[in-house]
């Protein structure tokens, strides 16, 4: 089993324990504020993207990581990797995301998963590359991007939803671990 200690996270593979806390992050319209079109998710479509997540961990050998609470045992959220499929011309790229519930926001969860987790791509699973897809606007996502070191290298629009997004990479070269 894939897990990731930071000085105050533990990044690990999903439980079925965790289902109904990712669910509350997810039902949370200010958290989902900017993904996808905004729209919360109920527990049976967070099951689903889960799921999802997992299958991603079997076929691609990385995924996203439940993130919790060293000092408490709490979900956080997650963050991790996956294959940008709905946004062909980036690919063939992977791109590391995270999602936290709000009351962890501005306590520098984000940036310690999300560096953990540019790591273990980058020298765990031998990627030379990573990229980040966030939407125009959300400057919470910038700031992490920003404090990974990735660099702006792409303007394009959704290709569903019809909004501005922001591609920044990275390459093994640029990383600082």
């Amino acid at each position: 089993m894939t897990e990731i200690h930071t000085p105050r996270l533990l990044l690990r593979r999903w439980t079925a324990d965790d289902l109904p806390f990712m669910a509350d992050i997810n039902a949370d319209p200010q958290v989902m504020r900017w993904v996808d079109d905004g729209s919360v998710y109920d527990l049976a479509r967070t099951a689903e993207a889960i799921e999802e997540w997992e299958e991603e961990w079997d076929e691609e050998g990385f995924g996203l990581f439940a993130v919790e609470l060293l000092g408490s045992g709490e979900l956080a959220g997650f963050t991790g990797l996956s294959v940008p499929h709905f946004l062909p011309q980036v690919l063939p790229a992977v791109a590391i995301s995270w999602r936290l519930g709000a009351q962890f926001w501005g306590q520098g969860y984000a940036s310690e998963a999300a560096h953990a987790s540019l790591e273990f791509a980058l020298q765990d699973r031998g990627l030379d590359r990573v990229i980040s897809v966030s939407r125009v606007g959300d400057s919470a996502s910038d700031n992490v991007i920003r404090k990974l070191g990735m660099v702006p290298e792409l303007e394009t629009t959704d290709p569903v939803h019809g909004y501005a997004l922001q591609v920044h990479a990275i390459d093994l070269t640029e990383f600082q671990a």
